[in-house]
């Protein structure tokens, strides 16, 4: 009697388990498709909608793109997954509709309609997320700020995105590039999607990359130079930096501006002290224009004094892209009077700036605290 009580038990148990898989697909059955090597909002998603119809879907239809979502964090969990990149993905095929201007076209509304910029870069976007990068801390206020000023519409106001997130515009990038953003999308394909808006028209990040992304003879550097100075050409600017960043300093990016000053900032977590760079900034005679090199605080400092009444440029790297450019770097190398968060070392040894006019230009240095 006892062996057959044991025997039931163990046979209900088994019962159980085996019932225990059959409920976890039908609350899942929205994610996976019968052969389960795709899932069903992939083959709705490919099969039912041609392109266009396919981003009006994602744009429209907002409780399938949560369905659409829910599958890829499901998806995503699995590495093997992650790397092999689920080809039906409709992810790639709708970041690829985005409305990005190319770098050109982004300073010709700068120089000619006198618009400012903010820039999103893996950088500002990685904080979104809730990343830190090399020299700037996670910062919940930054993030939200971040957000506000991505998702923002203003007329005088250009918002940059990476061109490098539509794979249309890889083909033009080097390798090791663009198998970065490939990565990078993949690892983050499900927040982008629902971050980012299909029906904006935003302006390229990529202003201040002329050089060292770019495959051999895709880019006139001369030309595009040309036209990049001329933000600045003959103008009263305002450099605000961090500490050793140094635009400019030993070579001749800036020497046809009018006039040239400098607000000097902590070279990391300069967000820390926001509120203080930003009250030194609006002392400035809105005549002036600002070039800002400073990471992500650079892109709400740009958007803060734009709606302040300034023309405010987030100009990114533009210096170490010149550098680079003028010693004909096929990689990204030290230069060292200058701190460069992108390679080994690049934050450490940075030897002093002989030049007494640098100083002389400095009107404020703003410490952490």
């Amino acid at each position: 009697m006892i062996l057959k009580i044991k025997i039931n038990n163990i046979i209900n148990l088994w019962q159980i388990i085996l019932v225990i898989p059959s409920i976890f697909a039908l609350n899942h059955k929205y994610y996976y498709s019968k052969n389960k090597n795709t899932c069903n909002i992939e083959n709705v998603c490919t099969q039912e909608y041609n392109k266009n119809e396919l981003i009006d879907y994602h744009l429209n239809e907002k409780k399938d793109s949560i369905k659409i979502n829910k599958f890829c964090k499901k998806c995503l969990r699995k590495k093997k997954e992650r790397d092999n990149y689920c080809k039906k993905c409709p992810v790639m095929e709708i970041l690829n509709s985005l409305n990005i201007l190319l770098p050109e076209e982004t300073l010709d509304e700068i120089i000619y309609n006198n618009k400012s910029i903010s820039r999103f870069g893996d950088g500002e976007l990685g904080i979104i997320f809730g990343s830190r990068i090399g020299f700037q801390k996670f910062d919940k206020n930054m993030s939200k700020r971040l957000i506000d000023i991505l998702n923002s519409n203003e007329k005088g106001l250009l918002i940059g995105l990476e061109n490098s997130l539509k794979y249309s515009y890889l083909n033009i990038l080097k390798d090791w590039v663009a198998n970065y953003w490939i990565h990078w999308i993949k690892r983050n394909k499900t927040k982008l999607i629902n971050l980012l808006d299909l029906s904006k028209q935003y302006g390229s990040t990529k202003i201040s990359r002329f050089y060292m992304d770019y495959k051999e003879n895709t880019i006139d550097v001369p030309k595009y130079l040309k036209q990049l100075r001329m933000i600045w050409n003959k103008k009263d600017i305002i450099i605000i930096e961090g500490e050793k960043t140094r635009l400019g300093v030993g070579n001749d990016l800036f020497n046809n501006v009018n006039s040239l000053q400098r607000i000097i900032c902590p070279s990391e977590n300069s967000f820390d002290v926001y509120n203080k760079i930003y009250n030194e900034a609006i002392k400035i005679d809105k005549s002036k224009l600002f070039l800002i090199s400073l990471g992500p605080t650079a892109t709400i400092l740009a958007f803060d004094l734009y709606k302040n009444g300034y023309q405010a440029i987030d100009i990114g790297h533009v210096d170490i892209e010149y550098e680079w450019y003028l010693r004909n770097a096929t990689t990204k190398i030290k230069i060292n009077n200058k701190y460069i968060n992108e390679i080994t070392y690049g934050n450490i040894n940075i030897t002093d700036v002989t030049d007494r006019s640098y100083y002389d230009q400095i009107i404020v240095k703003i410490q952490n605290e």
